[in-house]
C-alpha cells in the first residue's frame, strides 16, 4: 500500500492530557482517533492488527470446537428483566427506546441473549456440551473513561459461553478454554500470567504484565501460583512469642488516632498493635481485628461473611455503638451481640496494644482469648511481599498488569432465572450448567502496544504488525531511487509481503519519525546508493542496520520472517 494513498495521520508531540504510554502512541502513530469521550475510531493500521489478533483467536476457539455466531447489539429489556440486570446494571448500561417506545439496551454482556437463543433450540442433553463464541462491539457507560482503549465506552470483545449437562463436563471445558487462552496470548507474544480471581477454582483472569498496569497481582517466585491482590490467600505460620501474659492496663494516648502515630508515641512496632475496624453488615455490626502492620482485605471479608451489604461504620455509628471516636476503638468489652473476627496473625499476638473504647485511651498487655472473645479466625488480610506462597513453594512478590481475559464458571445462576433447561438422560428437566469466557480485543491492541514500544514509538511483533515491511524512498524526485523502489515494491507484493511504501514528498526526517512511530518490524530505505542497487535495511526491534544488494532482499527477508 502506498502511504500517499492511505490515511495514517501521525502526530509529532504527545497529547498533554494523556498519561498511558499505549494511548499516546496509538494516537500519535495514527492507529486510533477519539470520536467522543471514551469512543474511538479504529483507523486502517489498527484494523489490520485486529484482523491478525482475531485470526489467532478464531483458530484457537475452533480447535476446542467453538462455534462462532453474532448476537445482536440491541437487547430487549424483557430478557434482561428475567435476570434483574435491567435494573442492577444501572447506569453502566446504555438504555434506548424505539419509535414504539419499546425499551432496549446496547449489549455489554450477552448471557441473557445466548440463553434466550438456546432455550428454544437445545432441548436434550444429547446436544450438549456446546461452546459458542462471538467477536463484536460492546458498550458500557463508564463514569470516567480513561487510559484510552482500556476503559472505553465502546469496545471490541470476544465472548464465549459453554453449555453442559454435568459439572464434570464444565470442568473439562473450563480447562480446555484455559489452555486455548494460554495458547492465544503466547502466540500473540505477550508477557502474561494467569491468576486466581475469586479465591477458588471457579474464576481465573489473564493479566498482561506491564510497568503501568491497573491491576496488582501477587505471585510466587518459585512456582506458577499467581492471584489478584484481592483474592491472594495468606498461608503463614505465625510463631507465638514465649512471653508471660502480663496484666492489662489502661494508659492515656492523647490525640493518637492512627497506627503510625500510636506506634511512634509508645515506641512499639506496628505489629505489636491490634488494628480494629467496625463494619455495618446488613443490619448488624461486626468488629474485625488484625495486626497493625496488616491491612484488612474487604473482598475476603465480604466473601467469608456471605452478605449482600457491607461497609465501614461511620463515625457517628461508632460513637453510638462504643461511645468513642474511631481512633480509640478496640475489641475489649464490646456490647453484647457484636461479633469479632480476627485474622490468623492475631492468634500469635501476646501483650499487645489495643484501643480502650474510650477517647484518647489505649490498653497495654492485651491478649486475645483472655481479654476478648473471638468468634472466628479467618484469612482476611492482604498478602504482603515476602509472605510464604500459599502453595508452599517460594515467597510472594508483587507485579502490575492489565486484565485482558476472564474465565468464569457460572453454573446455573442465569439458566435457572431464565428457565433455560434441557431433558437429561432420565427425562428430567435440568437447567443448563454454564461457563463464560471473555477476552478484550481492543484491550489487547492497547496492551500489546504497552508491552512493545520504546522512546521512539511502537515495536510490533512481526506476526502482528499491520504491514511486514516499511519501504522508504529518501528522495522521490530522484528517478533512480524511485525506479528501484517501484521495482522492489512490485516484487515484494508478488511474494505476498504486506508493504507500506512511503512514496510521499516529505523530508527524510519526517518519514523516519513516522516509521519509528508506526513500528513495523523491517524498514527498507532506498537512498543515495540506489544507483549501485544497494538498499539499507533496519530491524525495528534491535535497531540493527545493514546494507543489502537488491538481489538478496527476498532471500534475507524470507530468512527473517521464517525465524521464530
Amino acid at each position: 500500500m502506498k502511504q500517499s494513498k492511505t490515511f495514517i495521520p501521525t502526530m509529532r508531540e504527545n497529547p498533554s492530557d494523556i498519561e498511558m504510554r499505549s494511548h499516546q502512541l496509538l494516537l500519535r502513530a495514527g492507529y486510533i482517533r477519539q470520536n467522543a469521550n471514551g469512543v474511538y475510531t479504529y483507523l486502517t493500521l489498527a484494523q489490520r492488527v485486529f484482523r491478525k489478533i482475531e485470526a489467532i483467536i478464531r483458530q484457537e476457539m475452533e480447535a476446542i470446537e467453538g462455534i462462532e455466531i453474532s448476537l445482536p447489539a440491541l437487547q430487549s429489556s424483557s430478557i434482561l428483566k428475567e435476570t434483574e440486570r435491567w435494573d442492577s446494571y444501572g447506569k453502566e448500561m446504555f438504555h434506548v427506546a424505539d419509535r414504539q417506545t419499546n425499551q432496549l439496551a446496547l449489549s455489554s454482556s450477552d448471557e441473557e441473549a445466548i440463553i434466550d437463543l438456546l432455550r428454544d433450540e437445545v432441548r436434550s442433553y444429547k446436544k450438549l456440551p456446546l461452546t459458542i463464541f462471538q467477536i463484536k462491539t460492546k458498550f458500557r457507560d463508564e463514569i470516567k473513561p480513561r487510559a484510552g482503549l482500556l476503559h472505553s465506552r465502546e469496545f471490541i470483545r470476544k465472548d464465549a459461553y459453554s453449555f453442559h449437562s454435568t459439572e464434570e463436563s464444565l470442568d473439562e471445558k473450563y480447562l480446555e478454554v484455559m489452555q486455548a487462552y494460554t495458547n492465544m496470548l503466547t502466540r500473540l507474544g505477550m508477557h502474561f500470567r494467569m491468576v486466581i480471581s475469586d479465591g477458588g477454582t471457579g474464576s481465573h483472569e489473564f493479566i498482561a504484565l506491564t510497568e503501568n498496569g491497573e491491576d496488582r497481582i501477587a505471585y510466587s517466585d518459585s512456582s506458577s501460583y499467581a492471584a489478584n491482590m484481592e483474592f491472594a490467600e495468606v498461608h503463614v505460620d505465625y510463631e507465638t512469642p514465649k512471653e508471660k501474659q502480663l496484666e492489662m492496663i489502661k494508659i492515656s494516648t492523647p490525640n493518637q488516632r492512627t497506627i503510625e502515630d500510636l506506634a511512634s508515641f509508645l515506641s512499639v512496632n506496628p505489629e505489636r498493635i491490634i488494628k480494629s475496624l467496625v463494619y455495618k453488615v446488613d443490619n448488624d455490626f461486626v468488629m474485625v481485628v488484625c495486626r497493625g502492620d496488616h491491612c484488612v482485605n474487604e473482598y475476603k471479608l465480604k466473601r467469608f461473611l456471605n452478605v449482600k451489604h457491607m461497609e465501614l461504620a461511620t463515625g457517628q455509628q461508632i460513637e453510638e455503638l462504643l461511645g468513642c471516636h474511631t481512633g480509640s476503638i478496640g475489641p475489649v468489652k464490646l456490647p453484647i451481640g457484636v461479633r469479632v473476627y480476627a485474622d490468623h496473625a492475631v492468634k500469635a499476638m501476646v501483650n499487645v496494644v489495643a484501643g480502650a473504647n474510650i477517647d484518647d485511651y489505649h490498653l497495654l498487655n492485651v491478649n486475645p482469648e483472655r481479654d476478648f472473645a473471638i468468634d472466628d479466625y479467618v484469612d482476611i488480610r492482604f498478602v504482603q511481599e515476602g509472605d510464604a506462597s500459599p502453595d508452599g513453594m517460594g515467597t510472594i512478590k508483587f507485579t502490575e498488569g492489565i486484565g485482558v481475559g476472564h474465565l468464569r464458571k457460572l453454573g446455573t445462576i442465569f439458566s435457572e432465572q431464565m428457565k433455560g433447561t434441557f431433558l437429561n438422560e432420565h427425562g428430567r428437566t435440568k437447567p443448563f450448567i454454564m461457563g463464560s469466557y471473555s477476552l478484550g480485543i481492543s484491550r489487547l491492541l492497547a496492551t500489546i502496544a504497552e508491552q512493545f514500544n520504546d522512546e521512539k514509538g511502537l515495536k510490533w511483533p512481526k506476526h502482528l504488525a499491520p504491514f511486514d515491511i516499511h519501504m522508504i524512498t529518501m528522495n522521490v524526485k530522484d528517478e533512480v531511487q524511485t525506479q528501484l523502489a517501484d521495482e522492489l515494491y512490485a516484487v515484494l507484493e508478488s511474494y505476498r509481503y504486506d508493504v507500506l511504501y512511503d512514496d510521499r514528498a516529505e523530508r527524510a526526517g519526517v518519514k523516519f519519525a513516522d516509521a519509528d512511530l508506526i513500528g513495523l518490524p523491517v524498514r527498507i530505505i532506498i537512498g543515495k546508493r540506489a544507483n549501485e542497487g544497494i538498499v539499507e535495511v533496519m530491524y525495528r526491534h534491535s535497531g540493527e542496520s545493514i546494507d543489502w544488494q537488491k538481489e538478496e532482499v527476498l532471500e534475507k527477508l524470507q530468512s527473517f520472517f521464517s525465524a521464530d
